[in-house]
Order: C-alpha cells, then structure tokens, then sequence
C-alpha cells in the first residue's frame, strides 16, 4: 500500500500531456516550459520563398508516399520463398500508411496535392493558380525519383543477387511483370492489351478520385479533418488489393519518377516494354478529372457546402437568401436528407442545416 500512495504522489499523469492533448485542446503543455523563438529564426522563415516551401513539401510527401510503397514491394518480390517478409496486403498498407503520413506530414504547407492529376484538378474546379501546376507537378516526380533512387541503394545487394538468379536461369531482360525493375514501376502481363490494360487504369484511379473528392467534401459528415489522411491512404491500398496482380499504376508522379529509376539501371525498356508506359504515366489525369467531374456534376450539393461553411454564395448573404426564396427552401420547409447513415450522423451531430 505504501507503495502505491507513492506512486500517486508522483502525478504520473502528468507525462499523458501530449500530442492527443495538443490537438485536441491547444493550451500550453504543463510538463515543459515553450522554447523560445528567436527573431534570427522568424527572419530566416519569413525569408524563404514560398514557391521554395511548396516544392520541397510536395517533393517530401511523394517521397513519404512513395519510400514505403516501393521497399514493401521490393520486400514482396524478393522475398516469394518465405510470406513473413512480403506480401501484397503489407504492400497495400505500406502505400495507405505513407500516403496517410504524407499529408500528415506536409500537407500543411503546400495543400497535399502529391498527384499530378490532383494538381489539375484542384487548378480545374478550386481555383488553384495555373502558374503553380508546372513546378508542383516537377516537385512531386523528383520526389518519387529519389525515393527510387533511394530504394534501390538500400536493396542494391539483394536486387542484384536476384539479377544474378535470373540470368543463370537464361533470363536476359529484367523487365516484367514480377521482375527487378517492377520494383521500381508497373508492367503488364504477356497475355494483356493495351485496351485490357486502360480500362483497368482508368476505372481504378476513377475510384481513388472520387474518394479523394468525397473526402475532401465539407458536406461530408462521415470523414473528420483528422480521418481524411487515412480515408485517402485506404482508397489507394482498396485499389493495391483489388488489381495490383492485373497491373496498375495510380500515380503519374509516383510511375513516372520511380520509371526513371528503372530506366536507369535496367535499361530503355523501361519504357518501352509493350508500349505500356504511356497508360500507367498518363491515364491517372483524364481518370482523375473524370471521377471529380462526376462528383462536382451528380453528387455535389453545393447548398450544404455553404450551410457547413465550405463555401460562400456568389452574391454573399442577401444572395443565398434569394436562392433559398426562390427555391422554396426555408425554415422548417427545408427538405429532409435521404433516410439512411446521413440521415442519422446528421441529426445526431446537430449540424443537419434546418
């Protein structure tokens, strides 16, 4: 007894204050004093360029997306004899986890596009500046060479001991569907065509995007701000389980970058093995585009946008009141969310627009 009243003398539970604390509550840590900030400091961020800031953050969280996503797949490849170091589900989650810490990360800085196609579409339909697009779109394929590059390096002993295997066994090309340069990038199977191979694509990225657009819906009540990263990661891992062993790619910047790497050390064919490359670099952005216009012309309500505070009418209040008049929509009148998980969330949540 006389050791637990001294365990409770020590108010162990002043070391919970943490991370759950800061974000949930926002108030001073009472374990340590706040570091003082130097004007040395303020000067040197404010210094910075912005345009500098933007790239790097795009240029990190592709490479935080891409880093685990590839060692995983190496992991699979080059290990098939013994499961405990590889398998398609470690993949997916390898995928969904970093791209869940990407934004985490560094979305904060740059808005977390990590896409090319996302890029595009936030300049189509957010008003994102056009003159930004080219050096995020360079920022998000440097990052996911590096992170081939990088791979590579810590793999290179491994990787060439299965070069090594494949051609004592008469293989001359190490670029295929399961060989070493399919680390690094997608390949199709023998048996696929082309047309096979773009429909796969197309209606894979067609889902992440219109997760992703879903997701970052204000008038969604299902997905927190804190859930977002993860909801988007799951999307793309959903996608790894579902067609990896058909052939996808997913990302421009990601299929682009790491292509390179391949191109690199296992020759041209790279990019040229069953003139395929085109549909795993370029699909992803007509795909994209597809999947938000969808959303933004079927799905969107705009109406419950600007009741969340997502968005304001053109015509500012005296606007939306027009609207709601001529609508017939007002007060009590409002017409009721379809019956169902909305319905309930909404209600419960207290934040169902009346």
């Amino acid at each position: 007894m006389a050791d637990i009243d001294h365990i409770e003398r020590l108010r162990t539970n002043d070391l919970e204050l943490g991370a759950t604390e800061a974000v949930q509550q926002h108030f001073q840590r009472h374990v340590v004093s706040p570091k003082v900030v130097s004007q040395r400091k303020l000067d040197f961020e404010h210094a910075r360029p912005r345009w500098l800031r933007e790239m790097a953050a795009e240029a990190t969280g592709v490479f935080f997306y891409v880093y685990p996503g590839i060692a995983a797949t190496a992991s699979f490849f080059l290990n098939k004899t013994d499961a405990a170091f590889g398998s398609l589900l470690q993949v997916a989650f390898a995928y969904s986890f970093g791209i869940a810490f990407a934004i985490i990360t560094c979305a904060a800085t740059s808005g977390g596009h990590f896409n090319p196609a996302v890029t595009i579409y936030f300049a189509i339909w957010q008003g994102f500046p056009l003159k930004k697009v080219p050096y995020y779109i360079f920022a998000q394929i440097f990052g996911s060479f590096m992170a081939g590059l990088i791979v590579y390096g810590q793999y290179h002993q491994q990787i060439s001991a299965y070069v090594a295997t494949l051609k004592a066994e008469g293989t001359t090309s190490m670029v295929f569907n399961g060989g070493p340069a399919s680390i690094f990038a997608s390949f199709p199977n023998p048996y696929q065509s082309l047309g096979y191979l773009f429909v796969i694509e197309f209606f894979v990225d067609s889902y992440i995007g219109v997760v992703i657009w879903a997701v970052l819906d204000p008038a969604n009540p299902f997905v927190a701000p804190a859930g977002a990263p993860f909801a988007i990661g799951l999307s793309y891992g959903a996608m790894i389980m579902g067609f990896a062993d058909i052939t996808i790619s997913t990302n421009l910047a990601r299929d682009l970058g790491c292509r390179c790497v391949a191109a690199i050390f296992f020759g041209g064919e790279a990019f040229s093995y069953k003139n395929y490359s085109w549909i795993g670099i370029l699909v992803n952005v007509p795909a994209t585009i597809f999947a938000t216009t969808y959303y933004e012309i079927l799905m969107r309500d705009s109406l419950q946008k600007i009741s969340k505070g997502g968005a304001v009418h053109e015509g500012g209040e005296e606007g939306l009141s027009l609207h709601l008049t001529k609508s017939g929509i007002s007060g009590e009148k409002a017409p009721p969310m379809e019956k169902g998980y909305a319905n309930a969330v909404e209600d419960k949540s207290g934040l169902r627009m009346v």
